[in-house]
């Protein structure tokens, strides 16, 4: 036998009420259903013709010309009364209906929205009050439902089964119910709903894209008091999304992201610090922008934290303060935010409110790097080249250009540009060198112009165009790039890739001379002194060549000693022209560090010194300077400033005379005729005679007619001897 007990039948079955005395319905007493409508249900007569002469006259509908109802998930229709309605009264609050907006129920009877939704609140019978009909659900309902629905379609996106622009037909007809509930449940004014539907148009999710209907319904809800409605509304009307009526409004946007502040919404708050900071729908303040940026920080906001660490660091409406700077910075960048983590890694880099640090830098860089932060990439790169707070590496170094230039950072397609072209860190690439160039240049980047204009003039992994440089060192002088004007003054000095034009050629090189370029000083110094594009100058051509020589330009070094030992555009001096001329041979020039053997052999400028002057001369006569290989071979051979070795002598002298130095030529003829210092030849002899009296020597046409007079006359005494 079961041992369940059975359910005791409910005094009231079918849940009916007396739609006049709310009396239930009993087995023994059913109610009797009104005979028009069919609808209203009473315990009696008496019932019925009370509630006929205090409301259900007005509302009765017979059964013919009800009209029917579109299907709604509210099972009831919402809206604003009508002209239809004029003069009927809600007959729960006895009311016009056409006062407020009115609802709709399945029964065909209409109240005010507001006084249904009161009802359902109350807990009072959920059916009509008039016919006792059930109520459909409410809009709570509708919305989890609704929402419920939209779920489990998100998740078929977000794990891609599906997606939100190609729904599967069956997806696709739960996300329009879904929609169909919100619009219902926001129809009711229920807020959740308005906020989902306004999401749903502004992201597009299900339905077509519309920014003027996100608008609407963002606007219902902040309306209400919403504040994540609010927000975004401010947002929307921030960066002028929305139908033509809802155009731009900074104040519009700056009004209701105040309200969402105001209410605690962080974001909201950080937003409205960035409208008081830029004076963008409100008067722009240093002071109001801290206060909302601090409200934010302090609920844990990471962009607020990073904006009051920026406010801090650059003294914007409070004292400034690098370490509460970086302890902002630092509260953000634990929560991982990118940007934080840049600028906390720079202030340790710099060792501004914290202690410098290479290390942490790169640690903080790195974070950033990882998230695919362009700049973090770009300094991590830097920080490998150098090997600071890490170990250098050019691989790494490369690997880091490499994320940060294919995010379109123009720097770092640069270096990556520079790595490929010296085989740094990566297989050596002319070519894709100039691909990242060519990159950095397309976007208006001044040094790829510059190196681009440099790879086509040289024909490095482009074909060689001057035309080509021209036109990118063109663009690079435009935006007053130094390098790129001088670049582009030696190109028309020389007449490539464009008609040759000295005037022209000395315009550009004023341009960057007078920002310190000290290639370009150097060469409008010449161009004073030679005349060319200028008229001739000795004084400016001095004042010039010292700015370069100044900043320790080699060639202008000498050439400004060269107007002081002749007294051109500044006063003659022998010490001055040693001095200038000594730091450029100190930096490996070649006819400077001759002149300055010359100096110290002969004592002008600088005290004599045959040693000093033997050092000076070899150090040239090593690269290759002729006059100065035959002056160190005459030390040699006399036994100044060293001891004297003719065979070493000979060595130098040949080594000048190879290069074509008249002098060296006569003088190894003679050590060849003697045999002194190299092996007796008459045959080398003549040669290196021959060579000079060619050169215009005049002492070697006469020893070249000697020997070979000496040559001749041997040969007649042979033949006479044989005779």
């Amino acid at each position: 036998m079961s041992t369940k007990k059975k359910n005791k039948k409910s005094s009231n079955p079918n849940g009916k009420v007396c739609s006049n005395c709310f009396a239930p319905e009993t087995r023994n007493a059913p109610l009797l259903s009104c005979a028009r409508c069919g609808l209203a249900v009473y315990c009696g007569r008496d019932c019925q013709r009370a509630h006929w002469k205090t409301s259900h006259k007005q509302h009765c509908v017979t059964k013919a010309d009800r009209v029917p109802q579109q299907q709604n998930p509210l099972g009831a229709h919402s809206f604003p009364a009508t002209g239809a309605l004029e003069g009927e009264k809600c007959s729960i609050c006895l009311h016009l209906l056409s006062e407020e907006a009115t609802y709709t129920l399945p029964c065909t009877h209409v109240f005010h929205g507001a006084c249904v939704s009161e009802l359902r609140k109350l807990g009072v019978k959920q059916a009509c009050p008039l016919c006792r009909a059930p109520l459909p659900p409410g809009p709570e309902k509708v919305f989890e439902e609704s929402t419920r629905r939209y779920i489990v379609v998100k998740q078929l996106v977000d794990r891609g089964y599906a997606s939100w622009s190609a729904l599967p037909t069956s997806a696709q007809q739960s996300i329009d119910a879904a929609v169909a509930g919100w619009r219902a449940a926001a129809d009711e004014g229920f807020i959740l709903a308005q906020h989902a539907l306004g999401n749903a148009y502004f992201t597009g999710q299900g339905v077509p894209q519309n920014d003027a209907e996100a608008l609407h319904w963002f606007r219902k809800a902040a309306e209400q008091g919403d504040a994540n409605s609010q927000y975004t509304l401010g947002t929307l009307l921030h960066c002028g999304r929305g139908d033509a009526q809802s155009c731009q409004s900074d104040v519009e946007a700056a009004s209701w992201c105040k309200k969402a502040a105001e209410q605690g919404h962080a974001v909201a708050q950080k937003n409205l610090g960035f409208l008081f900071e830029c004076g963008h729908g409100v008067t722009q303040s240093d002071d109001e922008a801290a206060y909302w940026y601090k409200k934010a920080a302090e609920q844990g906001n990471a962009h607020g934290q990073l904006s009051m660490g920026w406010m801090f660091e650059t003294g914007r409406g409070m004292t400034q303060n690098n370490a509460e700077a970086a302890r902002q910075y630092e509260e953000a960048a634990n929560q991982g935010d990118a940007e934080a983590q840049c600028l906390l890694a720079q202030l340790y880099t710099d060792g501004s409110g914290v202690a410098q640090s290479d290390a942490q830098a790169a640690q903080w860089y790195k974070k950033a790097a990882d998230q695919g932060h362009a700049q973090g990439q770009f300094n991590l790169a830097v920080f490998f080249v150098h090997g600071r707070g890490v170990t250098q590496s050019h691989d790494q170094a490369a690997h880091w250009f490499g994320k940060a230039a294919d995010q379109g950072v123009v720097e770092a397609q640069c270096e990556l540009g520079k790595h490929f072209s010296a085989g740094d860190g990566v297989a050596q690439s002319h070519s894709k060198a100039a691909y990242w160039y060519r990159k950095a240049a397309d976007q208006g980047n001044a040094e790829g112009q510059t190196l681009l204009g440099k790879a086509c003039m040289q024909g490095r992994g482009v074909a060689r165009s001057d035309e080509e440089a021209a036109r990118w060192f063109r663009k690079a002088a435009a935006q007053g790039v130094s390098e790129a004007q001088g670049f582009l003054g030696n190109l028309y000095g020389e007449g490539l890739g464009v008609a040759q034009n000295h005037v022209e050629a000395a315009r550009w090189y004023k341009m960057a001379a007078r920002q310190g370029c000290a290639v370009s000083q150097a060469n409008l110094g010449n161009m004073f002194v030679s005349g060319r594009g200028v008229p001739q100058s000795a004084v400016k051509a001095a004042e010039w060549l010292r700015k370069a020589a100044e900043q320790g330009h080699d060639g202008a070094q000498f050439d400004f000693g060269a107007l002081c030992v002749d007294g051109r555009g500044v006063p003659q001096s022998d010490l001055e022209a040693a001095k200038w001329w000594k730091k450029a041979a100190d930096q490996g020039h070649i006819v400077a560090q001759r002149n300055l053997g010359i100096f110290h052999a002969s004592g002008r400028g600088v005290a004599q010194s045959y040693v000093k002057a033997a050092q000076w001369f070899k150090k040239a006569a090593e690269q290759g300077c002729p006059q100065a290989q035959f002056l160190l071979g005459n030390l040699n051979d006399s036994g100044k400033g060293m001891a004297q070795n003719v065979v070493e002598a000979a060595k130098w002298w040949k080594l000048a005379a190879d290069q074509g130095h008249a002098e060296a030529q006569w003088r190894l003829g003679m050590c060849s005729e003697s045999g002194r210092g190299v092996e007796f030849s008459y045959a080398e002899a003549i040669k290196w005679y021959r060579k000079a009296a060619d050169q215009g020597h005049p002492k070697a046409p006469s020893c070249l007619e000697r020997l070979l007079e000496n040559r001749r006359s041997l040969a007649r005494r042979l033949e006479n001897k044989e005779a």
